[in-house]
């Protein structure tokens, strides 16, 4: 296949597109989150200050809860991505490696579920206090 070097060895294999569609998601969730964490932060700011009904009020609204429940699963998408990166860069050991992916996935999912039903829950409720 090659002369023994790096290159060579990995010569003719083709590229495994992999890092790509990796690298592309990472991108898609960070423009997502840049749009909807703006919307939350511009939308918090125009509610009375210090108004605990006034959010809760907010946040029953189906639109304003389907991108608060967005938000929550492009954040948690961008950050297992980014941390599945970094662990696979700097954690040594294939099942210390893949411990830790799969705890972080376990901590992607469960933060998203938790994040989707709370948000539901305020929806759900009408706004009325919880």
């Amino acid at each position: 296949m090659g002369n023994g070097t790096r290159l060579g060895r990995v010569r003719g294999l083709g590229s495994s597109h992999h890092g790509s569609h990796h690298w592309l998601q990472q991108r898609m969730t960070a423009l997502g989150n840049l749009l909807l964490v703006t919307w939350f932060v511009v939308s918090l700011i125009r509610l009375p200050l210090g108004d605990h009904g006034a959010v809760l009020r907010w946040a029953s609204n189906p639109t304003v809860a389907l991108g608060l429940i967005l938000m929550v699963v492009s954040v948690f998408w961008h950050l297992r991505l980014g941390l599945q990166v970094m662990i696979e860069d700097y954690v040594h050991g294939e099942a210390t490696r893949l411990l830790s992916i799969v705890l972080l996935n376990f901590y992607a999912v469960g933060g998203a579920a938790y994040g989707i039903f709370t948000i539901a829950r305020i929806a759900f409720s009408g706004g009325a206090a919880a």
